[in-house]
């Protein structure tokens, strides 16, 4: 399975760990999302868990998403058209998640291209206010926002955006993983309601 899954070479280490895993947690059954609550011995991964999913929605990136079809219009683009751009916007998602998880490793990946792309998201997003602002100043500054938005999504994809998964993985162990699963699904799309109802309100 995990040649099928990484190909060939040697995988014996990550074998060997996944084993040394099994035997340290005795065969034990998977926890139940009340156990993964209750239990104090994993309360600061399920507080870091919490932490990073609250941040990834409030980094602005549904925001973008929300607004992203008036930007577009603004921009010139005919209505007809703008899912051709939407389109866009999902590819170059796709895309940068791809690069984000064969180029890099671990390590390069959490310390350097995730704290790069928090700046180069908040560079983005300040200059999108920017020209949001100056949208009938002049005829190119609504082509910068789309740009502006097509480079804050790729940001996100190869930064942020790929964090919440790997991340239960690597904290929880093996017996409380899919506990962890739901728990972050669940807050995920908790604060994605309450930021959709809110934000227009702020607006």
């Amino acid at each position: 399975a995990v040649k099928q899954l990484w190909g060939d070479g040697d995988h014996l280490a990550e074998i060997n760990d996944m084993m040394s895993e099994q035997k340290a947690i005795g065969g034990e059954k998977a926890k139940s999302v009340w156990d993964l609550l209750r239990d104090r011995a994993v309360r600061w991964q399920l507080i870091t868990l919490l932490l990073v999913v609250s941040c990834i929605q409030l980094l602005g990136a549904n925001v973008v998403y929300s607004y992203a079809y008036s930007i577009f219009t603004k921009a010139g683009i005919p209505p007809a058209q703008t899912h051709y751009v939407s389109l866009g916007i999902g590819t170059t998602e796709i895309l940068s998640t791809v690069l984000c998880v064969s180029g890099c490793s671990a390590e390069f990946w959490r310390k350097t291209l995730l704290w790069k792309n928090y700046t180069v998201m908040a560079l983005a997003l300040g200059l999108l206010t920017v020209t949001l602002s100056l949208q009938d100043s002049f005829f190119w500054v609504p082509y910068c926002s789309v740009a502006l938005v097509f480079i804050f999504i790729m940001s996100y994809g190869i930064g942020p955006g790929a964090v919440a998964c790997p991340l239960i993985t690597e904290v929880f162990i093996q017996s409380y993983r899919p506990a962890a699963y739901v728990f972050n699904g669940v807050i995920n799309w908790i604060q994605l309601f309450i930021l959709g109802l809110v934000f227009p309100f702020i607006v």
